[in-house]
This record gives C-alpha cells, sequence and structure tokens, in this order.
C-alpha cells in the first residue's frame, strides 16, 4: 500500500467515502504524494508521451500559429505568453524557436507557466534557459492584459465528480472502502435533486467543474482585454453520458484504484461544454477541430518534408513515424482523439487551423 493509499484510507475511515473530484485532487496534487508533485511523468522512462515530447513539428506549428494570432492582435508591445501545464517545458521552448522569425514577437512577449509541481518547475527551468519565464500556482496571477494562452493536456487531468443514474434517480459516485478494507467505487445513499437531466438507468454522467471555470476564467480574459487561447486535448466533440476516468502507468491503463499517487489519472474532455463556458463568458468559439485536420491546415506536411530535406535516413525515417502519429485516425488514433478548441476577442479575424487558412511556409 502506498503512503497516499494509505492516508486515503484513513481519509475515508474518519469522513466517510469521498467524492471522485477529491479523489483525483489527493491523487494528483497532494503536497507529500501527489503525482504529479513527485515526478517527471513524461517520455519514454515515465509514464505518458505528449505531442511535443514527439516530434518538435507539433511545438514549431503552435509557436507560428502564436505568431500569426499576435500580428492579428496588432502587434501589441508588451503582452503575456502563458501556457497551462507545460511539462517539460519542450512545448514553449519549441514555440520560442519558431517564433524567431516573427520581427518583435519575442521581445514583446514575457512568459508565464502555471505549475504546481517542483520537480516539473525545474524541468521547465533548463529546458527555457534565458526565456525568463515567470511562473503561477494560480490561473488568475498570470492573466493581465492582452495574452495568448497554450494548454496542451491540461484541461484533462483536472478533478471532476461522478453521477450515475438509478431507478430513484442521479446519485453521486464514492470512492470509499469495500468489505476488505480496500478502496473501492460505490454510491451516496441520497439521490442528486439538482441534476434534471433525461437519462437510462446506468448513465453515467461528469461535472468537469473546474475545467468549466478554467476555459470560462480564460475566455473571459480574452474578451475583455484581448488576445486568443489553444487549448489541445483528448475528448469528444459532442456531450453525452460514461465514465472517462483513466489511469495510465509505465505507457499502459492500470485501475484507477490500485496506486493512488502512482499513476496519472485523466478523464476525457467534454468541448461541446467547454465551448459553451467560452460563450457565456463573451469569447468567440473556433472549433472544436480534430488535432489531425488542425495540424494539417498549418501546414504539418510541408514542415515534415523540410525537415526531411535536410535530414539523413534515421531521421527522415524519425520524422515520417512521428507525422503518422500525430495525425493518426480512429476512435483511438492522436489525429482524431485529440481535439483543438480555440477561443478569443470577438474582433479577432478568422484564426488558422479552424478556417482552412495554413500559416505561410517557413521552410
Amino acid at each position: 500500500m502506498s503512503a497516499l493509499e494509505a492516508e486515503i484510507v484513513e481519509l475515508v475511515r474518519a469522513d466517510g467515502p469521498m467524492p471522485v473530484s477529491r479523489y483525483m485532487g489527493l491523487c494528483l496534487g497532494h503536497p507529500r504524494h501527489g503525482y504529479y508533485i513527485t515526478r517527471d511523468p513524461f517520455g519514454r522512462e515515465g509514464d505518458f508521451t505528449t505531442a511535443p515530447e514527439i516530434s518538435q513539428m507539433f511545438g514549431e506549428l503552435i509557436g507560428l500559429w502564436a505568431a500569426h494570432l499576435w500580428q492579428a492582435m496588432g502587434a501589441p508591445a508588451r503582452f503575456r505568453l502563458v501556457e497551462l501545464g507545460p511539462g517539460r517545458g519542450t512545448l514553449m521552448a519549441d514555440i520560442l524557436r519558431a517564433t524567431r522569425i516573427a520581427p518583435g514577437f519575442r521581445e514583446a512577449a514575457s512568459i508565464h507557466l502555471v505549475e504546481t509541481s517542483p520537480a516539473l518547475r525545474a524541468r521547465q527551468a533548463a529546458a527555457l534557459t534565458g526565456a525568463d519565464p515567470v511562473w503561477h500556482d494560480r490561473l488568475a496571477s498570470a492573466l493581465e492584459g492582452p495574452v495568448i494562452v497554450v494548454a496542451n493536456e491540461f484541461l484533462d487531468a483536472l478533478p471532476l465528480d461522478q453521477f450515475v443514474m438509478t431507478p430513484e434517480g442521479w446519485r453521486e459516485r464514492l470512492v470509499g472502502l469495500d468489505a476488505e478494507g480496500k478502496l473501492a467505487f460505490g454510491l451516496a445513499t441520497e439521490a442528486e435533486t439538482a441534476l434534471r437531466i433525461e437519462a437510462p438507468v446506468g448513465a453515467i454522467f461528469e461535472q468537469p467543474s473546474a475545467a468549466l471555470d478554467i476555459v470560462a476564467q480564460v475566455a473571459g480574459h480574452v474578451a475583455a482585454g484581448g488576445g486568443a487561447a489553444l487549448f489541445i486535448d483528448y475528448g469528444s466533440a459532442r456531450s453525452g453520458f460514461g465514465d472517462t476516468l483513466q489511469a495510465m502507468r509505465k505507457h499502459g491503463f492500470v485501475d484507477p484504484l490500485a496506486a493512488p499517487g502512482e499513476a496519472d489519472l485523466t478523464v476525457h474532455v467534454d468541448f461541446e461544454r467547454m465551448g459553451q463556458a467560452a460563450l457565456k463568458a463573451g469569447a468567440a468559439l473556433h472549433g472544436p477541430a480534430s488535432q489531425r485536420d488542425f495540424l494539417l491546415a498549418l501546414g504539418l506536411a510541408q514542415r515534415a518534408q523540410a525537415l526531411s530535406m535536410k535530414a539523413d535516413a534515421g531521421q527522415q525515417e524519425a520524422i515520417s513515424a512521428a507525422f503518422d502519429r500525430l495525425i493518426e485516425p480512429g476512435e483511438t488514433g492522436m489525429g482524431e482523439l485529440f481535439k483543438v478548441l480555440a477561443l478569443s476577442r470577438p474582433d479577432l479575424p478568422p484564426l488558422p487551423g479552424f478556417d482552412l487558412h495554413r500559416l505561410p511556409d517557413q521552410g
């Protein structure tokens, strides 16, 4: 039994079963034993690999997207380039390298990272030497004036609550203890009367309050202060029912209750509801588009070809493999499973990647 599991068991014994959101919050962000607090989970030696770690092309195209957006904003002399959940700093490093071709962009940008993990902050500092990033524990302090916000695989790690439709109505799904004293899922004894959603018995409804709050906060800021935000994550373009809670360890799926604090816990993002939250907060909405369509619209194929022309045979093979993985089709392929949603101030023109407008070929 892990140290965090023992602590959660004692909490349940003392206070009773806890909501799924509290369990996720403890597993991922516990100050001593939380998954993201204690480790670098990325890459082959970690538990999962994100798009920026697969290929530099991903971050370069996001960087050129940001540079195009900055120019569409009127090239403000000062703006904040904000990343939520920056991982190892790989994406931001690629963004900054790609945007060196945009005169004035780097001089205008101040780099702001929303990150709570000491371990990952150290990796980000190493990756962004010379960029003078400013770290924030909370989103609110990172948003000031015109902003360009990027969040890749951030919303999926925010805790949510789950409810199950029973013959008596919706009941909250809780984490408690079974007869042997081990962590187990169960249901609240009282029905949740605030939910007025029609669904068949057995349906599971997920309430991503934390993610909705983040999107609404960002949307409200860009609508009033100027700029845009780009959210890239796996999830569905349309709302629905189902249990999307999953745990990943050593690049394989494991039981979410098996090793608290030792595995990554994530959920699928409901992009339809995220978009509704953004619109309600006053932002213009772009997408969601599939990652495949978005990257191809930005010129991924042309970028891969340009890199291959300067590469040896081994490098060409790696570029081709990365290209295929980033746009892989099918329900479980990165290109289709991952969606891209942008929010912007309503007076900005159409954004690249969503209106089939491709960025200029950079060679």
